[in-house]
């Protein structure tokens, strides 16, 4: 009897020891992937001209970071492309957040095969790339060429589907009873959004905020044919005062412009950093 209770324990499988190396190992591999680039950046935006020539991780004779800075502030036109950025950016997401919301919420408490198939082609965008020439073209036939406009247009029929996708999931999540309650209290679908459902979806809204953010901030090509150098944006102006030969060779000032450039994004990020994780994980996932 006891013989044949101690065989199944003798057939189990050793219990494999923890390897204390393999987090060190994979925390350092992930330093070494995130800080060299950025230690490239710094190093090199932190030299004169004559020592970024030839970017390399050396660390500069000696530091230049804030003479650069300057000079990348005051001949860079960087006050103006950081407005121009603004103008696009600000109302471009948060329209594609309030019409974003506003389809998931939709789309999340309705079924069929009609709201399977338009949840389909709301999130189509994220797989399919725009059309640049048609999208030139449209806008030329509508007036918008050119235009903060039209710029923003373009940028909201881009990210709408990433709205969409990342709210669907979340208000799917919501129980059904708190709308009832309110429509029970005379709540029209407007306030029930507004009241009910929109406070509930900041997580979730806070990480399409910086993704979207994130991409339109960085966009040079879309701006570069839709609204051709008539307004500045900060990757816009970076292009077009380096072909000019502003910083033609000049390695130092153009690290410069991007550390400048990506500062605003990456406070951001810090301050509402539990809010992104938490709302990738409640809305993607679920």
């Amino acid at each position: 009897m006891t013989t044949a209770l101690t065989q199944p324990a003798a057939r189990r499988a050793p219990r494999r020891r923890p390897r204390p190396g393999q987090p060190i190992a994979a925390v350092l591999t992930a330093a070494a992937v995130l800080g060299v680039p950025f230690w490239l950046v710094v190093a090199t935006a932190g030299k004169d001209q004559g020592e970024a020539l030839d970017p390399n991780l050396s660390a500069p004779t000696e530091w230049r970071l804030w003479e650069n800075f300057a000079t990348v502030f005051a001949d860079g036109r960087m006050p103006s492309a950081f407005f121009g950025s603004l103008l696009v950016m600000v109302p471009a997401v948060v329209g594609v957040l309030v019409l974003g919301s506003m389809a998931a919420w939709i789309l999340g408490r309705r079924g069929g095969r009609l709201s399977a198939a338009i949840y389909a082609l709301g999130i189509s965008g994220i797989v399919l790339p725009p059309a640049v020439v048609t999208i030139v073209l449209l806008l030329r036939q509508l007036g918008l060429a050119g235009t903060a406009l039209g710029m923003i247009g373009v940028y909201m029929g881009m990210y709408l589907s990433t709205v969409i996708f990342f709210v669907t999931g979340f208000v799917r999540t919501i129980p059904h009873e708190l709308e009832e309650a309110a429509r029970v209290d005379g709540a029209g679908p407007v306030r029930v959004f507004v009241r009910i459902i929109l406070p509930l979806l900041r997580p979730v809204l806070a990480t399409a905020t910086i993704l979207i953010c994130l991409y339109i901030w960085n966009d040079v090509f879309y701006a570069l044919f839709v609204i051709g150098g008539r307004i500045d944006t900060l990757p816009l102006n970076l292009y077009q005062v380096a072909s000019a030969g502003l910083y033609l060779q000049n390695w130092h000032l153009i690290f410069a412009y991007i550390i400048l450039m990506s500062l605003p994004l990456l406070i951001t990020f810090m301050v509402a950093q539990r809010r992104i994780i938490s709302g990738i994980t409640s809305g993607a996932v679920k």
